[in-house]
């Protein structure tokens, strides 16, 4: 692994949480982002599938969700840069008896809305979604979508049953949008109350009926704070945009090798770019022609173009999953990628090149930022 060192600025500091399956990485800089500190493993052997950083009202709070295959899957937090982690006891996220389901994998962890300081959720698998209203001290299942008609007839997808993507509307506070693995897109106007499927357009290559109600193994969905309205889907087989809310999709694979993948990021600044990294398919899921390439989009979708500079372009197997590709907060964004061969890339011109920040780490499986200003 390259191992680099960093100088604090008293200004800002950035932050790479990286979940492996055999722990988590920490990667420091300062806004130049030019070297980087690594820092870890954290939760040696165990897979961190998710992590996030709190730095709201006034906290500095990292949390981390590590799963052994012995011990289950348990929320852990770091008040101090991941010095000390919490006991896994402290935030319990467990199932009711009643619903006869066992915690299998914590898969997302999402801070509530700027107005929400005291407000986190998270998704797990079987697939269910679970509030915080404390700063995450107590944790209760979404009553609506654990209790919806559909679940029942839901399927697992090859990662499991998972509750995978938060989408939260900041204009309005009754409205989310969350993505199930391999149930498809669903979303409450009403608080968590009810919920309704929106797949309109999505199709499911494995079943029968290519455009169910529900059932699409939805891998991906983002969206722009500026315009929420308008989405991003990355499909298992499909690349979809819809302009209201989910309502209903349209394909927008025009110009990549293929569009079957797992990651997909927003440019931070920009609600007309996207990145995704392409598969070749779910049978063969490495790079198309063995070439390490990010496509980006700054037309909403209209078109693709390749990212190479500073990439293997050549013998390049790899693999970027779902939540694996990131981008930092900063003015001048960093864009980041981790890969299953344990390779960390970064990129400080919206991706017009890259350069590698880390190698031989264990396969990654996670890519989160953090932006800290210094007092």
């Amino acid at each position: 692994m390259n191992e680099q060192s960093a100088t604090a600025t008293p200004n800002q500091s950035v932050a790479l949480l990286v979940g492996t399956m055999k722990g988590a990485f920490l990667l420091r800089s300062d806004e130049a982002r030019k070297k980087w500190r690594v820092e870890g493993p954290h939760f040696q052997g165990f897979a961190v599938y998710a992590l996030m950083h709190d730095g709201r009202a006034g906290r500095n709070r990292t949390f981390a969700a590590a799963n052994n295959p012995f011990f289950g899957s348990a929320l852990r937090s770091s008040e101090d840069h991941g010095r000390t982690w919490s006991e896994p006891e402290r935030y319990t996220i467990k199932f009711p008896e009643e619903s006869g389901r066992a915690l299998a994998q914590i898969w997302q962890i999402t801070p509530g809305r700027p107005t929400e300081a005291d407000t986190l959720y998270c998704g797990v698998e079987p697939a269910a979604l679970f509030e915080s209203r404390d700063g995450g001290e107590t944790w209760q299942p979404n009553q609506g979508l654990l209790m919806h008609e559909h679940q029942p007839r839901w399927q697992p997808g090859a990662g499991g049953l998972c509750l995978h993507t938060i989408v939260l509307d900041p204009t309005n506070p009754n409205r989310m949008l969350i993505a199930i693995s391999a149930a498809g897109v669903y979303r409450t106007d009403d608080g968590g109350k009810t919920w309704n499927a929106r797949n309109v357009g999505v199709r499911a290559e494995f079943l029968p009926d290519k455009y169910p109600e529900f059932g699409q193994c939805v891998h991906k969905v983002v969206h722009h704070p500026s315009k929420p309205e308008r989405l991003f889907l990355q499909n298992h087989w499909g690349l979809y945009r819809s302009d209201d809310w989910g309502d209903s999709w349209t394909d927008i694979a025009h110009g990549v090798p293929s569009d079957f993948g797992f990651a997909m990021q927003m440019h931070p600044h920009d609600p007309e770019t996207v990145y995704i990294v392409p598969l070749e398919s779910d049978m063969f899921r490495c790079t198309p022609e063995a070439k390490l390439r990010v496509y980006r989009t700054t037309d909403a979708g209209a078109s693709w173009d390749p990212m190479t500079e500073g990439l293997p372009q050549k013998n390049a197997y790899e693999t970027v999953l779902r939540d694996a590709l990131t981008a930092d907060s900063l003015d001048n964004p960093g864009i980041y990628f981790g890969t299953r061969s344990g390779k960390l890339f970064g990129s400080l011109d919206d991706g017009a090149t890259w350069r590698e920040l880390a190698d031989g780490l264990p396969p990654v499986v996670c890519v989160k930022t953090a932006v800290m200003t210094q007092q």
